[in-house]
């Protein structure tokens, strides 16, 4: 029904809008989904003579955000399937597929409020020391963990980090954040130590099946090959566990991590905001709710006139 439709589009999404490849993915499956219900349900989709399509049921779209409802999904997975939906329609409209936009006017749900998974300074100082092994894939596990944690960038930006990207002198490295954006972010002196000695004596050489643009990806396979998303993910489970932290802990909450400590440090939030990259900064704001919650945790805990405690 949409196949070809939803192929030109990711194309579209990759070529023109760079998109992550996790986003590319993301959308791709939710639009195969929403297809999937359209042909259960039986909702048509006309085309026209040449096979372009004249109209995509509206109440088709409302029925399959039902269902979603329906199936208890969260409100961020049902968000990012609507934005999927209008980011896909409003290109049909573009190329002439579709006159109008069925869900320009479908309402995102708002987002539940949550307050960011991170680390203590304690638990990654533990998991640094006590997963550390010297063997090549160690040292490399270590300089990516290290990497993480000192710089708060995300996965994908680790796996797209090519060897041209880092200024070991200046200790800085270039990332390439969503959109293709790119921005330089500052690396501390144990994470350069680290990614130091990984280049000198754990990192195998970009085969030649790998792009040598920018040097070729700096953090490799066995193969010398750039690793994938799901590799990063299972080397984060394991040096955590290794290093006694009995939570699941995903690369992201690094990111998180990075920044909740700088907060705490006393960084200033629009500095954090360039960092990571965020476009908004009422998206970094939500560092700040993190570090409220300590603050009132350790005041519940300490002060002896906190939660009625104390003489009246």
């Amino acid at each position: 029904m949409l196949k070809q439709e939803i192929d030109e589009f990711i194309k579209y999404i990759d070529l023109e809008k760079g998109y992550s490849s996790h986003t590319k993915e993301s959308y791709r499956s939710d639009l195969a989904q929403f297809e999937v219900f359209l042909e259960q349900n039986r909702w048509s989709i006309k085309r026209d003579d040449q096979d372009k399509l004249l109209e995509v049921d509206a109440i088709g779209i409302r029925k399959y955000l039902g269902q979603l409802h329906r199936d208890k999904l969260k409100k961020t997975s049902i968000g990012r399937k609507i934005a999927a939906l209008k980011s896909f329609f409003k290109y049909l409209v573009k190329k002439g597929y579709l006159e109008r936009n069925p869900a320009a006017y479908i309402q995102t749900p708002k987002k539940e409020k949550y307050i960011p998974t991170f680390l203590t300074v304690d638990e990654v100082f533990t998991i640094l020391e006590k997963s550390y092994s010297n063997d090549p894939a160690g040292l490399r596990n270590k300089a990516m963990l290290e990497l993480l944690y000192t710089s708060g960038i995300r996965r994908a930006e680790l796996i797209g980090l090519n060897c041209g990207d880092i200024d070991f002198k200046q200790a800085l490295i270039k990332v390439r954040g969503k959109g293709k954006k790119e921005r330089v972010v500052p690396v501390g002196a144990q994470a350069l130590k680290s990614m130091t000695e990984y280049r000198e004596r754990g990192r195998v050489e970009a085969s030649l099946s790998v792009s040598p643009e920018h040097g070729g990806p700096f953090f490799t396979n066995k193969k010398g090959e750039r690793l994938n998303p799901r590799t990063i993910s299972r080397i984060v489970d394991r040096m955590t566990l290794l290093g006694g932290v009995n939570r699941k802990i995903s690369p992201h909450v690094f990111r998180h991590t990075f920044a909740t400590h700088l907060l705490d440090g006393g960084a200033d939030l629009r500095a954090i905001q360039e960092m990571l990259g965020h476009e908004s900064l009422s998206t970094t704001q939500k560092y700040t709710s993190v570090s409220m919650a300590k603050l009132m945790e350790t005041y519940d805990m300490a002060h002896p006139r906190s939660k009625g405690k104390g003489k009246t």
